[in-house]
């Protein structure tokens, strides 16, 4: 008994020292506290609950029959909103706290909340080469089951609570995006629910305008009910070779150079200072060196983005083998480096060899709970982007992401963008190649002031005919908006479907200077 005593003793005395300071002080000044003693365990439990369902469900092979009446349920909510009058937007009932963004979506509560309870995968089709999943199928979701019977998407997105729905009416990106494009470019087929209740399925030859225009559209043209996405044999191993690189012309020179190779199935930079980087190239095998195997996926390992450090520390190549699988994910147990400004100590050997196994807190709930305060402090000292830019313009935009806003490491992804006639497409009819500069953390500028500062990043992204992710948080003007963006298919197609009365522009769902 007395261990308890002891415990229960704790537990009294933090509840006190919770009430004195207030709940406020400590999510805002030691949020780490709730997070380990709360955030963690709930994670825990949210993931065992989803996978089982899954697992369960496509075993017993209910889920198309299931997916056909929650389509039909769809269906009917939106003929009603109709005989209520079209009064108000429609948006997906899924609540704001549940995506990964961590953009605050206010339009929730003032339209029209359509329910899409939709989360299984339909079909793996071997034959064909697609697997047919429902919207909030997630890519944790999606690789474990694919990957146990020999596949994998050729556009696998690294967090593993990314949705389907969210990487289709967004955008998704991937290591190995510099040969097969971004997520959208390996969907060969959507099925979506319209304005007038219509069941339709778009493909590149059936109802292609529509096929074109739906990724980026932020769900302002449809409901997703299903999407067919091609694909890949998967092998057992990533042989990863790390390459630390120094000067910011060599860095650039060499990543230009692996992201040409399309022998590199996987390219990949982390770039830590201004001058300073490791250019990660890799391709799939079934056969590993037994000395050279990391299996960075396991708890009590290091975080990914720091392992990587060391060899730029040692400034030593070296070549690993990674378990296909945790390859994918390498990011998710840090969320890139995120983590490290929630629990500073989170990569400590000890924390990871106790608690390592329940990292990371899920997204959606440290949003559930981050408060009004800690919002803000986000908003105002924080920076989350990702900054598509032309692989030819890679050295100007590191300059210019290190006046603006200097936040280190950036991530940086290179990708096929292929022509086309949606909302992202390069400025000829040539496929060019671009590259994700991914900036996530506490900017470093003096007098930074995020509007400004953001703005002046998105002045420069537009100039070079680059792309801001979505995502994020958007502060540019409708004019300047539609100047980044092509939007003249976008525009015929809501105005054909009926669009405008039943779902809000993507300019006014996404960008703060529409939100109120």
């Amino acid at each position: 008994m007395d261990p308890l005593l002891y415990l229960g003793g704790l537990v009294v005395l933090f509840l006190l020292w919770i009430k004195v300071k207030g709940l406020d002080y400590v999510i805002v000044h030691q949020r780490w506290i709730f997070v380990c003693l709360f955030l963690l365990p709930l994670s825990v439990i949210f993931d065992v609950y989803y996978y089982v369902r899954a697992w369960l469900i496509f075993k017993m092979c209910s889920a198309p029959k299931l997916h056909d009446q929650r389509v039909k349920d769809i269906q009917r909510q939106v003929r009603e909103w109709r005989k209520e009058g079209s009064k108000k937007h429609m948006c997906t009932g899924r609540p704001g706290w549940l995506t990964v963004s961590l953009r605050v979506g206010k339009y929730k509560k003032t339209h029209k909340n359509i329910m899409i309870n939709m989360m299984d995968i339909l079909e793996v089709d071997t034959q064909r080469q697609v697997v047919r999943v429902e919207p909030l199928a997630n890519m944790g979701q999606v690789t474990a089951l694919l990957n146990s019977i020999g596949w994998t998407l050729p556009v696998l997105p690294e967090l593993d609570d990314l949705t389907v729905g969210g990487l289709v009416m967004g955008t998704g990106i991937e290591s190995s995006s510099h040969i097969y494009g971004l997520f959208q470019h390996i969907c060969v087929a959507f099925e979506l629910v319209l304005a007038d209740g219509s069941l339709v399925r778009c493909t590149e030859e059936e109802n292609s305008d529509l096929f074109h225009a739906v990724p980026w559209s932020c769900g302002t043209l449809g409901f997703l009910v299903a999407a067919e996405i091609k694909i890949v044999p998967a092998k057992a191993w990533v042989k990863l070779r790390y390459e630390p690189v120094r000067g910011l012309e060599n860095i650039c020179k060499r990543f230009t150079e692996a992201s040409e190779n399309k022998q590199n199935t996987f390219v990949e930079g982390l770039q830590y200072t201004l001058d300073s980087a490791v250019i990660m190239t890799g391709t799939m095998t079934d056969h590993a060196e037994p000395d050279k195997i990391n299996r960075i996926g396991l708890h009590f390992k290091p975080w990914f983005f720091k392992h990587v450090e060391s060899y730029l520390k040692q400034d030593c190549t070296g070549v690993e083998y990674i378990p296909l699988r945790q390859y994918y994910h390498r990011h998710t147990r840090s969320i890139f480096w995120e983590l490290q400004d929630i629990i500073p100590f989170g990569n400590n050997p000890i924390f990871r060899w106790l608690f390592g196994w329940m990292v990371p807190p899920k997204i959606s709930l440290l949003k559930l709970t981050q408060g009004e305060t800690i919002r803000r402090l986000y908003e105002q000292h924080h920076v989350v982007q990702d900054m598509l830019i032309p692989m030819k313009h890679l050295q100007a935009a590191i300059t210019r992401f290190h006046q603006d806003i200097d936040v280190y490491p950036l991530w940086l992804c290179p990708f096929l963008l292929q022509p086309g006639r949606g909302m992202v497409h390069p400025k000829g009819q040539e496929e060019e190649l671009y590259v994700d500069i991914g900036a996530y953390g506490e900017p470093k500028v003096k007098h930074f002031e995020a509007k400004a500062s953001t703005r002046q990043l998105e002045k420069f992204v537009r100039e070079v005919h680059g792309f801001q992710m979505l995502y994020a948080d958007v502060y540019m003007d409708r004019e300047e908006f539609w100047e980044m963006f092509d939007g003249q298919l976008y525009h015929r197609l809501r105005n054909e479907l009926g669009c405008k009365d039943a779902f809000p522009e993507v300019y006014d769902k996404i960008c703060k200077s529409a939100r109120h």
